[in-house]
């Protein structure tokens, strides 16, 4: 096998005893590919992010909800968001017990409600109808609340989830009616959470905003938890240097605001965070074939099969997503290219990587689209009716076991069969 252009995927022994050539021909194209070992660092990282004893990691099963990704997720001791009765099951499947599932739920019905309360499992209300309808339909149980701070950060407006301009969480000066609910129904509030958006580089809005939500919290002598939210990013642009964020200091702040809060509250209630993509992110990697390369009205266009039914971040978010490229043999020619990294869906905006300079890319060429763990193959579809891919895990030893298999066509005919 040949190396194009591969810094990233070679300085983190991505592939280990496999190469990217040979599990294309073994599994075909487009692939998902994770690697155990990265997963297995990043939750780590997240569980030492403070010195709380109480300090708890719910993982976002939004990210990737495969199952065995879950189930190593549970391994290593992180406890998991549940968005839906269907991440739920997934994640009781895990292995995930019901006192580490926290189902944070958005404009959802009593029936969804039900499902959780149903298998022992808290339930985080965003609004003032929403908790109304928890407590007329489970008086006297507890629940947890999801304020909006007021502070919101993220990569893209879609998908910032606090602030004055999002669909998300209670406003903190609505605290009476809250209380007149809870008070009418006989509810305890047994947790706060807030999430203010997802992938920030920089700790501070975060910090800020759990100045916030601890001040909120305050309003509660029943708490059993309060939830920071999350989400935490991570570098996309490799090859320009991005910085990490910085661990060590977003947690030695974090700190601080949790010691001052435990010593006005006046007893060592659990805190939770929700890092989101940092934890799967890096470990996953999408593999495509080249099967056209064509000059257009001055454009050069590298036509891959990896549309945005395989991955929607670049289409729907604008998001940047380094770029590898492997041969099965031949030679590398070290001149680069202003290129258009496109996928075979039938829609214009179907751009993997919009002018990217490259090495020259040719026909049959494995690319590796890096970053691809979180928000990729949860968000494929089935769009054009093509196949969602499969999805391969690397284990520690170097081998590759199928984790997900490829869609076939019946499965596209399976709800049709009444």
């Amino acid at each position: 096998m040949t190396k194009v252009h591969t810094p990233v995927t070679d300085k983190m022994d991505f592939f280990k005893e496999s190469t990217p050539v040979q599990l294309a021909e073994k599994y075909g194209t487009p692939l998902y590919v994770y690697n155990e070992n990265i997963l297995r660092e990043r939750c780590r990282e997240m569980k030492g992010l403070v010195d709380y004893k109480n300090f708890s990691v719910n993982y976002s099963a939004k990210a990737n909800s495969n199952l065995e990704l879950l189930k190593i997720v549970n391994e290593e001791g992180l406890s998991v968001d549940a968005m839906s009765p269907g991440e739920i099951h997934a994640e009781l499947a895990a292995g995930f017990t019901a006192d580490r599932i926290l189902y944070i739920s958005n404009n959802v019905s009593a029936d969804e409600m039900r499902f959780a309360v149903d298998r022992g499992i808290m339930v985080s209300i965003d609004s003032l109808s929403q908790l109304d309808l928890y407590g007329r339909n489970f008086p006297g149980t507890k629940v947890a609340l999801r304020f909006n701070p007021g502070v919101g950060a993220g990569h893209h407006e879609k998908v910032v989830t606090a602030g004055k301009k999002t669909k998300f969480g209670i406003a903190p000066e609505m605290m009476s009616q809250v209380k007149e609910i809870v008070k009418k129904h006989d509810l305890t509030v047994a947790g706060v959470n807030q999430h203010i958006g997802s992938l920030f580089m920089e700790s501070d809005a975060y910090v800020k905003s759990t100045d916030s939500i601890l001040s909120i919290a305050s309003n509660f002598e029943s708490l059993e938890f309060v939830d920071f939210g999350g989400g935490f990013g991570i570098p996309y642009r490799k090859s320009e240097g991005q910085k990490r964020l910085d661990l060590s200091e977003t947690g030695r702040l974090l700190k601080q605001n949790i010691d001052r809060f435990i010593k006005a509250y006046g007893r060592e209630i659990k805190i939770k965070i929700e890092p989101g993509r940092y934890i799967a992110a890096e470990c996953g990697i999408i593999l495509g074939r080249v099967h056209s390369v064509k000059e257009n009205y001055g454009s050069r266009y590298i036509g891959t099969d990896i549309g945005f039914n395989v991955l929607k971040r670049p289409v729907m978010y604008d998001s940047h997503h380094e770029i590898e490229i492997f041969r099965e043999k031949g030679s590398v020619d070290i001149s680069k290219d202003c290129v258009k990294i496109v996928g075979n869906i039938c829609e214009t905006g179907d751009i993997l990587a919009n002018d990217r300079e490259l090495p020259k890319i040719v026909e049959d060429d494995i690319i590796a689209v890096l970053d691809a763990g979180a928000y990729g193959f949860c968000m494929s579809s089935n769009y054009n009716n093509r196949l969602k891919p499969a999805e391969v895990l690397i284990s520690p030893d170097g081998s590759d076991k199928l984790i997900r298999r490829r869609d076939t066509l019946e499965d596209l005919m399976r709800n049709f069969e009444l």
